[in-house]
């Protein structure tokens, strides 16, 4: 029975049956009613009369190549459509060529949304732009150019172990040289570190600003059957409320007296996250630009990266320059959670160039750095005024210095 409560309402038992069903059942109940109408929906075939016979178009992606030696080349593909394709001739620089199709159960057929690879015994100059076609049992086509084609090294212990010094040097180092500043943070008063904590959201918002450009560009990469650019906005989304239930379970044990959960550490290790996350989708970069065998770009990325992340060492202690001192502990756990992620990037960068893994980490990190940049704001608002001259001013400073340190990357 239900019982009457003190607002008029009354209290609903968890014994009772609804429908007089078990509670399990009643929740299933929906479930099971839309399989069965879905079920007799197809079986009615409701648009037979309007089937005029034609067959839905090919759709196959050629994501990526690698070069494993300059006898051979690997072709990437991805079948999007709802049916199966089959792979029946390849041409390279447009003359008919052997090939092999790997990892399409021993045959040129892809079945829907199946990937492989096409292995193909050419002879190619380094530095000599490529084309690749794959000709279709249809008569249809998929081409790709490879643009100056060189040796990728492949996954290699020497190639692991260069990738944890570059990432030590890109993003380990410059992060850590850039949390010296903490001693100088902490003789500022509060106005001025709330215009660092400013600064330290422009840094932020510049990089979510660019990883969700080059999220969505590289998500038009992604192969059609992977729906690019919407698992770029899932990333975003998925990440940005992750973060925000973490902080939410941070703000629920200040409000119940935990004094650790109250300090400045904990955005502090936030914006670590954020920093990580995007840095880990540097290490992506650089570790593909290897793994492509691209070496001489790869390189490069390593210098304008190093100067690129200099800048996020600030933005990674300014939360803790209050009334805190953090043990030497705590600084490496925050200089390894926003630089190391480089190191893990750069392996996995070096196995195979992956448009979908690259536009996922990318936007996951985006997501994670919105949600830091409302950390920060509510940071500020608690002992100051966010909108002032000042944190104004210094905001657009973070991002002006980041958009010309990201140009040595982009030259």
């Amino acid at each position: 029975m239900s019982k009457p409560n003190t607002d008029g309402g009354t209290n609903v038992s968890h014994a009772e049956r609804p429908l007089g069903l078990p509670r399990w059942v009643a929740a299933l109940l929906p479930i099971i009613l839309l399989g069965l109408i879905a079920g007799g929906f197809f079986a009615a075939t409701p648009f037979a009369s309007l089937d005029t016979g034609g067959e839905p178009l090919p759709d196959v992606s050629i994501t990526h190549t690698t070069l494993p030696n300059d006898e051979t080349v690997v072709v990437h593909v991805t079948n999007n459509g709802p049916n199966e394709v089959t792979i029946s001739q390849v041409l390279v620089a447009e003359a008919y060529w052997n090939f092999e199709v790997q990892g399409a159960g021993g045959d040129n057929t892809l079945a829907p949304r199946e990937s492989a690879q096409v292995v193909i015994p050419y002879h190619w100059n380094p530095g000599w732009d490529l084309e690749v076609a794959l000709l279709l049992s249809d008569g249809s086509t998929a081409h790709h150019t490879i643009v100056a084609p060189s040796e990728s090294p492949g996954l290699t212990t020497d190639l692991l172990v260069t990738m944890v010094v570059i990432g030590l040097f890109v993003g380990v180092i410059p992060v850590a040289l850039g949390m010296l500043w903490f001693p100088f943070l902490q003789t500022m008063s509060d106005r001025w570190l709330h215009a660092i904590l400013a600064f330290s959201a422009g840094i932020l918002a510049f990089l979510a600003v660019d990883a969700g450009f080059e999220a969505f560009e590289l998500g038009g990469q992604v192969p059609g059957a992977f729906e690019g650019p919407a698992l770029v906005v899932l990333g975003m989304l998925g990440s940005l409320l992750l973060v925000q239930a973490v902080s939410a379970w941070r703000k629920g044990r200040a409000e119940a007296g935990d004094a650790r959960a109250q300090s400045g550490l904990w955005v502090a290790y936030l914006v670590a996250l954020g920093i990580g996350l995007h840095n880990l989708a540097e290490g992506l970069a650089i570790g593909s630009s290897f793994a492509l065998g691209r070496v001489s770009l790869g390189a490069f990325l390593v210098i304008g990266f190093m100067l690129h992340n200099v800048t996020e060492g600030p933005a990674v202690v300014a939360p803790v320059a209050r009334g805190e001192r953090p043990s030497a502990w705590h600084f490496l756990g925050l200089g390894a959670l926003a630089g190391a992620p480089v190191i893990l990037g750069g392996w996995l960068g070096s196995l195979a160039f992956s448009p979908t893994l690259g536009a996922l980490f990318l936007a996951v990190g985006v997501g994670a750095i919105l949600q830091v940049i409302w950390e920060l704001r509510g940071m500020v608002s608690r002992n100051g005024r966010v909108g002032s001259a000042l944190n104004l001013v210094t905001f657009l400073v973070g991002l002006v210095v980041m958009y010309v340190t990201d140009l040595f990357v982009a030259l």
